[in-house]
């Protein structure tokens, strides 16, 4: 016999939690479902993660630069640290910093977990969920028996994982993903990151800071592929700035283990096994070859919606394994919602957290939200951070439209020169019919935070003259956007 709930929730991102917590206290009796560690991918190798090493990275590097403002580490000098240069000699204990990191996002794991055991009308397992119909679960608990469920209401919020290319060799070696690069206790003497969007940008200079040599090897003619021109070559300037190395349309064609003799070599069962060999390994290129010690692929998402049993549900995906949606997050089996990167509607923490928002609004609150309405908006986490919201100069030309724009570099910011941090440049862009802000980049210090004054004026549907006349507090960021909008001209 089934166990009826009112309500399922697959998964523990950053939907489901809230909306399982929301549906208990509405008086659904709802199951959660978690397969493995609660709080998804943010929480345990994305967002959380990658931000703490973001942070002890940024460390080092200060560390570094300290002469140039006159704090002396040793005999390092001002300046000692210019184009790649390690500056003050400072070490990076990895197995440190990995710790650190397990500390901080083992208390958010287990507060999720908590706060889902302790909600309300919310009952936990912890298993593998696959739908055997419309609306009914089997559940394959850790110790292997087999739980059923049905519910008119079902919520699947199961996140994605790594994506890795299909290359000759790739089981002769051990390879790094975004996950796995977070157990490594040893810095890599020579890392070679395949991709050139987010993830890999956030990597290399993460590990080049750390004291790695970085090569990034990125298959198309530049980093960023969705950003401008202006914007993708002015972060690649200060990657580079920094040592980090780029090689542009030169993707891998094959790889191998390297023996001790530098030659590839005859790979042992260990390193058949998954264990790293010694000697690193040979990425063949397509025009040269290139010896490293660790290889990270940053390649992309897929989602996880393959094991879920969805075709005995009705379930579609489309060719990206992505679940199709209505603007409420609505599938097109009634009663089943898909939230989070699993729907294609954004790939980001905040988007996934917007899902849920969206659905509680509908579902319970009797309040229309739709994603249809949602403003893109992101950050990329190299320092000093890229933030977006809206469309981009690109997409602004290509849409033809009698258009706005300002530019303004970072130097002009009191606080970006006050810190000694004057890399990168704002970009706003209007519709000059309308008076509405179209779009916002900020490459700068602060970048991340400074955006919002965009995000919340175009949410507001306000003309930009609102955030035109207002009056910002100085010395921080965000004050130099009124300045940067009076300097608003033709889109050539």
């Amino acid at each position: 016999m089934a166990q009826r709930f009112d309500a399922i929730v697959i998964g523990t991102g950053q939907s489901g939690p809230p909306l399982a917590v929301r549906l208990g206290a509405s008086g659904r009796k709802t199951a959660v479902i978690e397969r493995a560690a609660f709080g998804g991918t943010c929480v345990n190798v994305g967002c959380t993660p990658t931000k703490a090493y973001v942070a002890c990275a940024r460390a080092a590097h200060v560390a570094r630069h300290a002469a140039d403002f006159g704090v002396r580490i040793g005999n390092a000098a001002p300046g000692g640290a210019e184009n790649g240069a390690q500056g003050a000699e400072v070490s990076v204990d990895l197995a440190f910093v990995k710790e650190r990191k397990d500390r901080i996002i083992g208390a958010s794991r287990d507060g999720v977990e908590r706060w889902l055991r302790n909600a309300p009308n919310v009952t936990v397992l912890q298993g593998h969920a696959r739908f055997t119909g419309a609306h009914t679960v089997s559940v394959t608990l850790a110790g292997g028996e087999t739980a059923a469920l049905e519910a008119p209401e079902i919520f699947i919020n199961t996140g994605t994982r790594a994506a890795v290319p299909e290359l000759p060799g790739l089981k002769r070696i051990r390879y790094e993903t975004n996950s796995t690069m977070l157990a490594l206790e040893t810095l890599p003497a020579h890392l070679a990151i395949v991709g050139g969007s987010y993830v890999a940008l956030e990597f290399a200079q993460v590990f080049r800071r750390f004291g790695s040599r970085v090569t990034v090897l990125v298959r198309g003619e530049r980093i960023l592929a969705r950003e401008d021109d202006d914007v993708a070559q002015a972060v690649q300037d200060v990657l580079a700035h920094e040592g980090v190395e780029f090689r542009f349309g030169n993707a891998p064609r094959s790889v191998a283990p390297l023996g001790a003799s530098g030659a590839a070599g005859v790979v042992g069962a260990s390193a058949a096994a998954g264990a790293a060999h010694p000697d690193g390994i040979r990425i063949e290129l397509e025009r040269e070859a290139l010896d490293v010690s660790h290889l990270l692929f940053a390649t992309g998402r897929i989602p996880n919606t393959d094991d879920l049993g969805l075709d005995a549900a009705g379930i579609e995906r489309d060719e990206h394994g992505l679940i199709p949606v209505d603007g409420e997050l609505r599938t097109r089996v009634p009663g089943v919602w898909a939230l989070g990167d699993v729907n294609g509607r954004g790939a980001f923490t905040h988007t996934s957290y917007d899902d849920y928002q969206i659905v509680a609004a509908n579902l319970l609150d009797g309040v229309p939200r739709s994603a249809d309405a949602r403003i893109p908006a992101y950050a990329v986490f190299v320092d000093p951070p890229l933030a977006r919201v809206g469309l981009s100069e690109r997409e602004v030309r290509a849409s033809r439209r009698p258009a706005l724009i300002a530019t303004m570099p970072m130097s002009r910011v009191g606080r970006a020169r006050e810190r000694g941090e004057t890399d990168g440049f704002m970009k706003a862009l209007v519709d000059a019919q309308t008076r509405r802000i179209l779009g916002a980049t900020i490459f700068g210090i602060e970048g991340d935070e400074a955006i919002h004054t965009f995000i919340d004026s175009m949410t507001a549907d306000a003309p930009y003259t609102t955030l035109e006349y207002a009056m910002h507090i100085h010395p921080t960021v965000s004050e130099l956007v009124p300045t940067l909008l009076d300097g608003l001209r033709p889109l050539a």
